[in-house]
């Protein structure tokens, strides 16, 4: 995953914010990423350029909490397979509701929106099914939870600058707005980094 090869940079910024945070409970930083993104993904859906300016903010936010929630547990030794489960559904959960904002908005697609949706699911289950044969989990692939949210926050000023009234552009005879764009992208890079997963999960289920 991309942005995993900077992960050293925003340790340099989230492990001081962690430290400040030693008091909070990490669960409730999972529960608070998930209303940051049920806001994001309402506020995608209103679909007007001033409630775009909100879900790129909320985007951000999301991010932040769901980045931190692990870096606190982690400091003050509460990391625990309850809290792991906790943060893992609430994230799914957040997906759906992002994702689900943007297709049924008005910058949205339904169709491509259900592509995406499906592809972020599959990305999750081929990581986790690996885990529950034995494997570990599986974080490779081209594209991860992290990766969507800047690409989420891009679009989303993308959206509000190129395109705020969702005209959309065409390639060829096909017209979407940038953030129904970006969910052909997350479609098509989800589907292909599942299969990926699960070619890997295979090779070395084969090696046992």
């Amino acid at each position: 995953m991309v942005l995993e090869a900077h992960r050293a940079v925003a340790d340099r910024v989230l492990l001081p914010l962690a430290e400040r945070m030693r008091t909070v409970n990490p669960n409730h930083l999972s529960w608070a990423a998930f209303v940051v993104a049920v806001g994001a993904g309402f506020a995608f859906y209103l679909a007007s350029p001033v409630w775009l300016l909100v879900a790129a903010l909320l985007i951000f936010l999301n991010a932040l909490l769901d980045a931190l929630d692990g870096k606190v547990a982690k400091l003050t030794g509460r990391a625990s397979a309850r809290g792991d489960f906790l943060d893992h559904v609430l994230d799914r959960y957040a997906d759906l509701v992002i994702l689900g904002g943007i297709a049924l908005g008005g910058y949205g697609d339904l169709t491509v929106g259900f592509f995406a949706v499906l592809g972020v699911l599959l990305v999750s289950y081929m990581g986790t099914q690996a885990q529950a044969v034995g494997l570990g989990r599986q974080y490779g692939g081209l594209m991860g939870r992290a990766d969507r949210l800047v690409l989420l926050f891009a679009f989303a000023w993308v959206q509000l600058l190129a395109d705020p009234r969702g005209a959309g552009f065409g390639i060829g005879g096909v017209a979407y707005t940038p953030l129904t764009w970006l969910l052909l992208v997350f479609a098509v890079v989800g589907q292909a980094t599942a299969i990926w997963r699960a070619i890997v999960s295979w090779r070395r289920l084969g090696a046992h």
